[in-house]
């Protein structure tokens, strides 16, 4: 069976049939979620990431222009690197889409890469894994340089009991425990491939990195490792709610300013850039 094409709208089309001049752009794009309703259009007219991201391609490109991402994130949350594509007969170089499009974009969106890629790659459905990071300022007061972009809390964390927590949630489970109400996956399995939790100067960072995730998924997570390391629950605690698949049992969100898309993982063969993860107050 000859490899198969996703258009913009996810059909399926032969390679044979993708459009004579059309060639596939894919970016890497980098967000405050704070100044926008989320990430996906929406019909309100709100203020969204795709629909600044549209609105300048589409004034390059001098033609419509509809985006793919690999990961919808929601209100206030952010991104470093967030990946997405879309299709276009308008040829340009690599400076031009990266200082053209960047001039037409507003405050607190830019494009750090852009990239010609094959037909076949789709932002969403070649990607292998997602990275988030999940930042915490730990300190007495609050940072004013850093509203909206870190979660304070000036609790103590107990980060030994946090890891082994977090082990109960590695491999392949039903998260229906760790969902968003407003949730509309039909299969709540997912395959948490890896959970780090390590303290950076004053910054608790949780790095979780799954094949995909649920809507506010990863926020959830936080709120039960913080419950297990600030409120005394034991780390089986988290196993016995996960097992239960009942939202109820542990009904803490985290906000969502501490949340960053930092990567998202595609086969070598795509050639794609890789860059530092982030935040960039953050060392390396």
């Amino acid at each position: 069976m000859p490899p198969q094409i996703y258009t913009r709208n996810c059909e399926i089309i032969e390679p044979d049939l993708f459009p004579e001049g059309m060639q596939r752009i894919a970016m890497g794009i980098e967000y405050k979620g704070s100044l926008f309703s989320g990430f996906q259009t929406q019909s309100s007219g709100v203020p969204t990431v795709q629909q600044s991201l549209e609105r300048a391609f589409s004034a390059i490109c001098d033609e419509p222009i509809t985006l793919v991402c690999a990961g919808r994130t929601d209100k206030g949350v952010h991104a470093t690197g967030q990946v997405i594509h879309f299709d276009t007969q308008a040829v340009r170089p690599q400076k031009a889409w990266l200082r053209g499009a960047n001039t037409q974009l507003p405050d607190g969106v830019s494009i750090r890469w852009a990239s010609a890629v094959d037909p076949r790659f789709h932002a969403r459905f070649s990607a292998g894994s997602r990275c988030y990071r999940y930042i915490i300022h730990n300190t007495y007061t609050p940072s004013a340089l850093l509203q909206d972009m870190v979660t304070w809390d000036r609790r103590r964390f107990d980060l030994q009991a946090m890891r082994e927590a977090s082990a109960h949630l590695l491999g392949e489970h039903d998260f229906s425990a760790l969902r968003g109400a407003d949730c509309q996956a039909r299969n709540p399995v997912r395959v948490m491939q890896r959970i780090d939790i390590d303290k950076i100067n004053d910054f608790i960072v949780i790095e979780v990195q799954a094949t995909a995730f649920l809507y506010h998924m990863v926020r959830n997570i936080v709120g039960v490792l913080a419950a297990v390391a600030c409120s005394g629950k034991p780390p089986e605690w988290v196993a016995q709610v996960l097992k239960s698949r009942d939202r109820s049992q542990a009904d803490v969100t985290a906000p969502a300013d501490g949340l960053y898309l930092v990567n998202v993982a595609y086969p070598e063969h795509y050639g794609l850039p890789q860059y530092p993860k982030g935040p960039y107050f953050l060392p390396e």
